[in-house]
């Protein structure tokens, strides 16, 4: 995730960090030279129509009106899964707390919030799609086989629960508040599943970007007269417009990924860590920071 103060006036002109530009450049270049093409050849062999720019102007209000919708469900999807994450945060910290309350037993205790950690930090490399080593916290390599590695955590989590109880160690008002936790956890973490697994819909993708093209393609057609050579400016002008907020949005509908614009998991996973520090009794890691403005 892109961390930064409202840009400057320098910064609108030369930042590329959190920038679409690099994404559109190749494309946005090819359809001004296609532009450029196409004036070249009105002008020396005016075989080309001259069309009307009112036709222009209804076909990319419509094409804006589109953008917008889908760049909406877009950032619902990416807001959901912040709100998901923030709750899983949440979660953990409440029941680091609730095992201090319930659970007098120390390595019983450290087992439990050690494992709660690995929850954690399971469900954010199988949601990235990242190898168990990528993870190096306490307790991920065990789970490592297991086709659901963050559900293991928490089934691991909920025997533990149930040693405790039959052996004295968590009474059953404390072993029903920390089952209440994980399943208020496994409920989080279907949430994100869901997201992770359900994209928007491939059409709302193909008629964006086909459109676009046919957009930006045509616009010369109506621009010949009143444009001339400035005719490939605009459409590289409208091209970045369109194009960029279309890839925008293709970035927010993966709010998990490790794109400018994805969600900075590794530092709510390190926050975690943090508050859970002090009832292990290790050493506080150092908070994450944005390194070039960019908060993974």
């Amino acid at each position: 995730m892109i961390v930064r103060e409202k840009p400057t006036k320098f910064d609108l002109v030369f930042a590329l960090r959190g920038s679409i530009v690099p994404v559109i450049a190749a494309d946005v270049l090819i359809l001004t030279g296609v532009a450029a093409g196409l004036v070249w050849l009105d002008r020396e062999q005016n075989l080309l129509p001259h069309l009307d720019a009112t036709a222009f102007t209804v076909f990319g209000v419509a094409l804006s009106l589109f953008l917008g919708f889908r760049n909406n469900a877009a950032y619902e999807r990416w807001w959901e899964a912040r709100k998901l994450w923030g709750g899983l945060l949440a979660d953990l910290r409440n029941f680091a707390r609730e095992v201090v309350i319930f659970v007098q037993d120390r390595d019983l205790r450290l087992d439990l919030i050690r494992n709660g950690l690995a929850f954690l930090h399971l469900h954010r490399i199988t949601l990235r799609k990242l190898p168990p080593a990528e993870a190096n916290v306490e307790l991920v390599a065990e789970y490592s086989a297991a086709p659901d590695a963050p559900g293991a955590a928490l089934d691991k989590i909920a025997e533990i629960i149930n040693s405790g109880m039959r052996t004295g160690k968590i009474d059953g008002f404390g072993a029903r508040t920390l089952s209440e936790r994980i399943a208020s956890m496994a409920l989080q973490q279907a949430g994100c599943e869901r997201i992770a697994a359900t994209p928007l819909p491939y059409v709302y993708s193909l008629l964006i970007y086909r459109t676009t093209y046919l957009y930006c393609l045509t616009l010369p057609l109506a621009l010949f007269d009143s444009s001339g050579w400035m005719t490939p400016v605009f459409v590289a002008i409208v091209a970045y417009v369109f194009l960029g907020l279309a890839e925008v949005t293709e970035e927010l509908a993966h709010p998990f990924g490790t794109t400018p614009n994805g969600l900075p998991l590794d530092a709510i996973c390190r926050t975690a860590e943090r508050s859970a520090a002090a009832h292990l009794g290790t050493e506080l890691p150092e908070r994450f920071e944005a390194k070039h403005y960019f908060l993974s």
